[in-house]
């Protein structure tokens, strides 16, 4: 049994909450780069141009790339023969979302109900989403989503009988009605089967995927290149002023469900879909 002591687990949290909100990871520069390269749109080019500089001055400087500094979910992969001390590791989560989001002078956009919208002040508390795995290890991703994105996802309860053809109109009727709000060039998140929730779940932890890599299952992986592609051809674009690029990349993950449903979500990340993980 592998001890880690709560305040590490906090120290972490808040160095990812700011690193997270700085700089762009190198996997989404990497597809930024290629899309920048090849945009079609004399226009779109310019915008990419824009974002760059963006992406320069907020890593130099040290500043949020956006203004919109997300609310923290945090994927959590808990080793079962780790054991937390000193403290909850909730508790420790949290603790770390409000020193990082404090100290690295993020915006601070969580309220602490939906109704009467008073603000926590520190961005507290985060979502957290835990996953007990064998060894004794602890992985932390965080992943601060901002609302402009958020607010674009979708939840579609599909009949068996609409099949894969369903599940990309499904994709592709989410993204055409997101146009500029999910202030693309974006990244789509495809969770396919489990429940109501499960699906949701899905949608959001493929945002977290490494930008480039394809599903391990082979009608996945195709269909994530066939919805990549129609959706570019919707001509959005960068900022929504039509291009050519108008996704970086599709992530679908899958899941067993109920012989009456097909249970489909999309979740839409912005153009620099923030994640950051360690591994403790």
């Amino acid at each position: 049994m592998r001890t880690v002591e709560a305040s590490v687990i906090t120290e972490e949290i808040s160095k990812m909450c700011i690193e997270a909100n700085y700089h762009l990871s190198k996997d989404m520069m990497q597809v930024f780069d290629h899309a920048k390269e090849n945009e079609t749109s004399p226009l779109g080019k310019k915008i990419f141009e824009q974002l760059s500089q963006n992406l320069e001055i907020a890593d130099k400087d040290m500043i949020p790339i956006c203004q919109d500094t997300g609310m923290a979910v945090i994927f959590v992969k808990l080793g079962q023969d780790v054991h937390v001390t000193g403290g909850n590791l909730t508790d420790a989560i949290n603790e770390g979302v409000r020193k990082g989001y404090t100290e690295g002078y993020l915006r601070k956009s969580v309220v602490r109900d939906p109704i009467d919208r008073v603000n926590t002040k520190d961005n507290t508390p985060a979502v957290i989403h835990y996953d007990i795995v064998p060894g004794e290890q602890i992985e932390l991703t965080m992943a601060p989503k901002g609302f402009g994105s958020e607010n674009m996802s979708r939840v579609f309860m599909l009949k068996p009988a609409d099949g894969i053809e369903g599940v990309k109109n499904a994709v592709l009727t989410a993204v055409r009605d997101a146009g500029p709000n999910a202030c693309p060039p974006m990244v789509v998140g495809v969770g396919i089967g489990g429940t109501f929730e499960k699906c949701a779940f899905l949608a959001k932890k493929a945002l977290t995927r490494e930008a480039g890599s394809h599903s391990l299952i082979p009608y996945v992986s195709e269909l994530e290149q066939e919805l990549l592609t129609k959706i570019n051809a919707l001509g959005i674009g960068p900022a929504g002023l039509g291009g050519s690029t108008t996704a970086f990349a599709v992530f679908v993950e899958t899941y067993p469900t109920h012989i009456a449903g097909l249970p489909v979500a999309v979740n839409i990340c912005c153009h620099v879909n923030r994640h950051v993980t360690r591994v403790i």
